[in-house]
């Protein structure tokens, strides 16, 4: 279209634009209903959870009384319910081509499962058992390989024929609480420890690489699915780690907004965002490289959140907590589901760009960061920062009396780690 852009000709554009920018972040708040169902069924809370690698609508959950569930989430019903193991189950990972499962447990087993339901008559039995010496904490599939690893006393590498482990990977005696294979660089193997620990490994040469030491344990790590260094972990110190595995020596951004230990933490297929549960009842959707998040979901009757997932078409999250209950939520809450006619895809399209382009006004920057928190939360978060301006306010009295120089100035990004170990 031939346009003149002389501002003598509009010379209303800009406040009409910023009219229309406020209307479309107050529309996008009005709109914004992001849970969408919940999916009931198990008798004890959810523990861990695994995405389906090639079935968009299949999510399978496993619960603190050894049952296993897989679920259909375009009927948003169960299909299929096994018990699988004694007491918990703390960790399950789907194979890489979607025939079949694997579940460690507190019997200190390791179970193979058909991802089919069995035929009529047939019983429903695990295609192979693994017993191990110590209860397994953790595992998860390498992603091109018919190779797994588990986690417990040590980090395991099995190869799926064998009933013994490949090898065997420790570095100091400690529980081990997840292993993470990075799905880019597939021979890499990141793991958390109770010992404080970050630790990453290189199967090829069956050695662990490195690890960095934090102020307080870590509880789980995910890689990011596009750039192959990158990972988050989740920390007991209500914060969030964005590390490169290069530079450990200080995180690449710290996510802090949670007011309680952080459990769980899973990316977005597109790597841009990751989402994270936490202790503190809720779960919050962090842009990778900002400090603070851009959305935080709760409702009344969610309890811990000890595990979530984000689905693998970057539309929806999914969330286990200790209620017995998995929630489904829309990944972006205002976001219109079903098929969109190519005026409300270009109407909508054209809003973004106006709230991106008048994003730091303030008017509109209060409107589109407002959110009702649940009172435990808001009385927590206004603690905290108390707290914080506390210590601030502390370090500086302690700078100005003191010897120039003799206290140093501590980068927030280097504050909570205590080492890096090569």
């Amino acid at each position: 279209v031939p346009r003149n852009y002389d501002p003598a000709l509009h010379p209303f554009e800009v406040a009409r634009e910023y009219v229309r920018a406020l209307n479309a972040t107050k529309l996008e708040r009005v709109f914004a209903k992001p849970f969408l169902s919940s999916l009931d069924g198990h008798r004890d809370g959810v523990n861990c959870m695994a995405k389906h690698p090639k079935s968009l609508s299949t999510v399978l959950s496993g619960a603190c009384d050894g049952e296993v569930k897989i679920w259909n989430l375009t009927k948003r019903q169960c299909i299929r319910t096994i018990q699988a193991h004694e007491g918990f189950v703390r960790g399950m990972c789907a194979r890489f081509c979607g025939t079949s499962f694997f579940t460690v447990g507190d019997d200190k087993t390791i179970k193979q499962w058909k991802m089919e339901s069995p035929e009529y008559g047939e019983e429903e039995e695990p295609v192979h058992t693994i017993l191990g010496k110590t209860v397994y904490t953790g595992i998860d599939h390498h992603w091109k390989e018919p190779v797994f690893a588990t986690c417990g006393h040590q980090v395991d590498i099995w190869d799926e024929q064998r009933t013994s482990p490949k090898c065997s990977l420790t570095w100091g005696f400690d529980s081990i609480s997840s292993v993470k294979f990075n799905p880019i660089e597939t021979y890499l193997l990141g793991s958390c420890a109770s010992d404080r620990n970050i630790v990453l490994y290189d199967i090829r040469k069956s050695t662990p690489l490195k690890k960095v030491i934090l102020n307080m344990r870590t509880n789980t790590l995910c890689w990011n699915p596009m750039e192959a260094f990158i990972f988050t972990a989740a920390n007991e110190d209500y914060n969030l780690y964005t590390f490169d595995m290069r530079f450990l020596e200080s995180p690449v951004m710290v996510h802090m907004d949670h007011v309680s230990a952080v459990l769980d933490v899973d990316y977005s297929p597109t790597g841009k965002e990751f989402v994270s549960a936490s202790f503190d009842k809720s779960i919050r959707i962090f842009p990778v490289d900002k400090g603070h998040s851009r959305e935080v979901y709760h409702t009344k009757r969610m309890q811990h959140v000890i595990t979530v997932k984000w689905t693998s078409d970057n539309k929806y999250i999914l969330c286990g907590s200790d209620e017995m209950n998995i929630r489904l939520w829309k990944a972006n809450a205002s976001e219109k589901l079903g098929v969109l006619a190519p005026r409300e895809k270009a109407a909508m399209n054209y809003n973004q760009k106006l709230k991106e382009k008048f994003q730091f006004h303030p008017q509109i920057r209060r409107i589109a960061q407002h959110r009702h928190l649940p009172k435990s939360i808001y009385c927590q978060i206004k603690e905290q920062r108390i707290m914080r301006e506390a210590r601030r306010r502390k370090e500086l009295n302690r700078r100005k009396h003191s010897k120039p120089g003799s206290v140093p100035f501590v980068p927030e990004r280097k504050k909570h780690i205590v080492a890096v170990v090569k």
